[in-house]
């Protein structure tokens, strides 16, 4: 396990994950960071560079360039290691499984072994102090990188990952997380559990705009993003990219809804 510790960082922080490759999301939300004076140094992504989308390269690239601190999602994992599958986690026959071989072959063909190499450097666990607060960024779980946690999971579960967490790193306030696709905070007894959202696809609440959070004065807020969807959409066509994610860029939900909790599901 890879631990990374970044000190103390004083005002915004920028909390984003899921770039899915799609590259014009990734684009605007850090034209936001920028905007608002949020330097690399205070921006960090829980992982999934690369999935669904079209431009896996240049949207990690981009990434790259711009030197924000990326935890190692599971897509990472797989692609560091060569691997045959996107290892997400989800249910052999589900939708989500059977549309994967789909974009994750495409993004294995895509991405050079240089690119490859950083995400195997990629830290399993972020952590950091804001506010006189204590925070540990992970994927998805730190039991499984691959672990779906939404807003109505029992608590049993962010029991068990929060105390993996403390287990590795010591003793935190709180715990951010990515991987599940849909923004949220929750408290769990004297442990909050965030979760960022993801830029590269909407929330499955009928709309085309994605999320993303920024952590402030101690609080963290949730924000909307606009982009060009109607381009990442065509991009994806293009590269024949048609199983359904595609049209979820501007219809605002799944096409595999059976990886959703009822109480989320449309």
């Amino acid at each position: 396990m890879i631990h990374r510790d970044i000190g103390v960082l004083d005002g915004p922080v920028l909390l984003f994950g899921g770039p899915y490759s799609n590259l014009q999301a990734t684009r605007a939300v850090l034209d936001r960071a920028q905007a608002r004076g949020i330097e690399a140094s205070h921006s960090i992504c829980t992982g999934d560079v690369v999935a669904y989308c079209a431009d896996p390269v240049a949207t990690v690239d981009l990434i790259r360039r711009t030197g924000c601190t990326v935890v190692a999602g599971n897509c990472e994992k797989q692609l560091a290691a060569g691997a045959l599958d996107c290892g997400c986690g989800f249910e052999d026959g589900s939708t989500c499984d059977l549309l994967s071989a789909g974009w994750y072959a495409y993004a294995n063909r895509t991405v050079p072994d240089s690119d490859r190499a950083w995400m195997a450097l990629c830290p399993d666990i972020v952590t950091f102090a804001h506010a006189g607060r204590r925070y540990a960024v992970i994927h998805g779980g730190l039991t499984d990188i691959s672990r779906f946690i939404w807003s109505v999971s029992a608590e049993a579960a962010f029991d068990a990952e929060i105390a993996a967490v403390e287990a590795a790193v010591g003793p935190v306030d709180a715990v951010i997380a990515g991987h599940s696709g849909i923004a949220f905070e929750r408290q769990i007894g004297r442990h909050a559990w965030i979760n960022a959202g993801v830029i590269g696809m909407p929330a499955n609440d009928g709309g085309a705009l994605t999320e993303y959070a920024v952590l402030d004065a101690g609080a963290v807020t949730f924000h909307k993003l606009e982009y060009d969807a109607q381009a990442a959409s065509q991009a994806m066509e293009a590269a024949g990219l048609v199983q359904g994610y595609d049209r979820a860029l501007l219809s605002g939900v799944w096409p595999s809804q059976d990886v959703l909790p009822a109480a989320l599901a449309r």
